[in-house]
């Protein structure tokens, strides 16, 4: 992968991470924000719905965060786009629809196809 590509998901990743960041915040604020006194039943059932759903959202968002900043360190330490398990080059196309993998697609589908017959 040359200099070029590496530089453009430098920006990409860290432009994310910045969003996430941002989104998370967003998120505790509102929820320290909001108001819990409901006289209906339903409409406090409706409002705990809503909250445990935002609440998975940001569980994954979390999760990715996560990812983001182990790839910005791929980056920094010169292993980003070579497979973890193989250790051939990932393709840049493989990287444009999931920057953050740490597999190519061979060794993805593998995976896949192991969890499938042994139900990991």
């Amino acid at each position: 992968m040359d200099e070029k590509d590496i530089q453009y998901f430098k920006k990409l990743l860290t432009k994310r991470l910045e969003e996430l960041l941002l989104q998370a915040g967003d998120t505790v604020s509102e929820m320290n924000n909001s108001k819990g006194n409901f006289p209906d039943p339903a409409d406090r059932a409706a409002y705990e719905a809503d909250r445990n759903f935002e609440l998975r959202i940001r569980d994954r968002e979390y999760k990715l965060i996560k990812k983001v900043k182990k790839t910005l360190d791929r980056i920094e330490e010169g292993t980003f786009g070579i497979c973890d398990k193989c250790g051939d080059d990932i393709a840049v196309a493989r990287l444009k629809a999931r920057p953050v993998t740490t597999l190519c697609i061979e060794c993805k589908t593998s995976e896949e196809a192991q969890e499938k017959v042994f139900g990991k």
